[in-house]
């Protein structure tokens, strides 16, 4: 299994990340903030906006690490571009925590008005 997280499932580019900021769902969970998008083909993209607001260089590295192994890990429906912006408790959460947290923002995207 090639565990390397390959670019053509990360979102790269600036106006990637605002079509899915402006046009994608948005759901906040206690961790993160997720934005979904669906997409034409069947590849899903991930990407990240570690900002300066989570801490240093070191907090938003480890919290990258944290949400691509959470992303390789988690079965994520096909089709979608999905940007995560993680919070400070991030950083300091367990991988099942920050897993739970992220399937919970996905069932708020597949079912939008409903509270969970």
């Amino acid at each position: 299994m090639d565990r390397r997280f390959r670019s053509s499932r990360r979102i790269r580019r600036r106006p990637e990340f605002q079509k899915a900021y402006a046009e994608g769902t948005r759901a906040h969970g206690r961790l993160m903030t997720v934005f979904v998008l669906p997409r034409n083909d069947t590849r899903t993209r991930l990407g990240i906006a570690a900002t300066k607001k989570l801490g240093g260089a070191v907090q938003r590295n480890r919290a990258k690490r944290m949400v691509r192994e959470m992303f390789r890990q988690y079965p994520t429906p096909a089709g979608l571009d999905v940007v995560v912006v993680p919070r400070p408790a991030l950083v300091t959460a367990s991988l099942a925590a920050i897993e739970a947290d992220y399937a919970s923002c996905l069932r708020r995207h597949a079912h939008p008005g409903r509270r969970r």
